[in-house]
């Protein structure tokens, strides 16, 4: 399809250049231009390359239902003959989503319209084409029939999961290049990690943000506001696969428990610094080099903490992250600033000092491990003492990476958001816990 006119290439165009090209159109150029290749996003087409399984994981609204429909029917009616199964988690959803649904089989421009018998759950084209429908909840349903093709919805709420899979793979037989389209929102269940992972699997991520155009923006703003950011959201809205981890200090359901949005009097306010350890590194775009975590955080009067905003920066000079704490404590109005000291304490308060920071500043020692620091930290979270107010997803994965025992399996080489919340937490819930870096004191950097 390369060279075609598109709609996302048509509407780019200056206005006096779109206008001539639609005047030079004829009738049935037009007519083409009803057609699934012309509207498609090219991120909704399917991918170029060798391969058997194409899985489209993509947030709710990015149009995963009607790029299953389009491929199943281009199939059909392109290949004669041909036998394709579709794939719901139930009959039901089989029938009133892929078939007849507002983005399903029936609803799309057809050369010749297929049909429906949905006594035996059967569309057949005029080409001796034919899509069957069959459900995940019964696997069996799958053992035997054979196909040249398959569309398969929502792979992650399949109540048959694994063994649905691996019954249509084993009757995906027919036709020179048998091949099967997965749609479906992300859930970390079994089958989806096993694709993820196996050869001649083409993955196509999408966030409901990609198709913004046609959707209704009442809905857009609704959604975003309440779920934006948080677990919910990142999985049902941005299509990211969220993984728990086994012996993980924080879970992902104990922090949208934590969540408030309703914030209460500060009583005070301190941020949490975890300056970069690593030489600065800077690639193209301005990332890279070690994070430094700048977490504000705040004792409300009702005597719980709360975490109130999250400043941390990447790739910055020694200056460039002491003016982002500077600016978090006066976005906040902190008391305190809590600066781990570990690597290099009089950088750390040299570097503070600089940049001109109102206010006293504690460079502390850690004398233990990240992860043992931070488990009377989650251990607030469990007792219903510290909330999230707002999501802060960087943050959010980096806790849900400290494992029991010692290790950090989360994002990036070092949870520093996370040891800069571990700071602040502990200045104001556990009265210190650490131990004051050599020879220094609460340094007081007033002027």
């Amino acid at each position: 399809m390369a060279g075609e006119l598109t709609a996302a290439a048509l509407l780019a165009m200056p206005q006096r250049e779109m206008e001539q090209v639609i005047a030079a159109k004829s009738v049935a150029e037009f007519k083409r231009m009803r057609c699934w290749h012309f509207w498609a996003r090219e991120d909704q087409l399917a991918p170029a390359g060798d391969w058997r399984v194409w899985l489209v994981m993509a947030g709710r609204g990015y149009g995963k239902t009607r790029m299953g429909a389009e491929w199943a029917r281009e199939k059909a009616e392109g290949e004669p003959g041909v036998r394709i199964a579709l794939i719901g988690a139930n009959m039901g959803e089989a029938r009133s989503v892929m078939v007849e649904g507002e983005s399903g089989l029936l609803s799309l421009e057809h050369d010749e319209r297929p049909e429906w018998r949905s006594s035996l759950g059967q569309l057949t084209w005029v080409n001796g084409s034919t899509a069957t429908l069959y459900s995940a909840a019964e696997p069996e349903s799958l053992r035997g029939p054979q196909h040249d093709y398959a569309w398969a919805d929502e792979i992650a709420k399949w109540p048959g999961g694994d063994n649905a899979w691996d019954n249509l793979m084993l009757g995906l037989r027919l036709g020179a290049n048998p091949q099967v389209m997965a749609t479906t929102t992300p859930r970390p269940v079994s089958l989806v990690r096993r694709l993820l992972k196996e050869q001649g699997v083409s993955v196509t991520h999408g966030r409901m943000a990609d198709n913004i155009g046609a959707l209704a923006p009442g809905f857009v703003s609704s959604v975003s506001s309440l779920y934006g950011g948080t677990r919910l959201g990142r999985q049902e809205l941005d299509g990211e696969l969220i993984e728990e981890l086994e012996g993980a200090l924080w879970s992902r359901a104990s922090i949208e428990r934590c969540r408030e949005k309703n914030l209460p009097e500060m009583r005070r306010v301190v941020i949490g610094v975890d300056p970069p350890a690593g030489p600065i590194v800077r690639r193209a775009g301005g990332a890279g080099g070690d994070e430094c975590g700048i977490i504000a955080t705040g004792l409300g009067a009702d005597g719980k903490a709360y975490v109130l905003a999250d400043f941390s920066v990447q790739g910055c000079s020694p200056e460039g992250w002491a003016r982002a704490v500077a600016n978090a404590a006066d976005a906040w109005r902190a008391d305190r600033v809590i600066a781990e000291a570990n690597q290099g304490g009089a950088m750390v308060e040299s570097t503070l000092r600089a940049a001109d920071i109102a206010m006293p500043v504690k460079l502390v020692h850690a004398s233990r491990g990240k992860v043992a620091r931070a488990e009377p930290v989650a251990a607030l979270y469990e007792a219903g003492r510290a909330f999230h107010c707002g999501a802060f997803p960087q943050l959010e994965d980096q806790l849900c990476g400290l494992i029991t025992g010692g290790a950090y399996e989360g994002p990036g080489r070092s949870p520093d958001r996370a040891d800069a919340l571990v700071w602040a937490m502990t200045e104001l819930m556990l009265g210190g816990g650490w131990e004051r870096a050599e020879g220094s004191g609460a340094l007081n950097f007033s002027h």
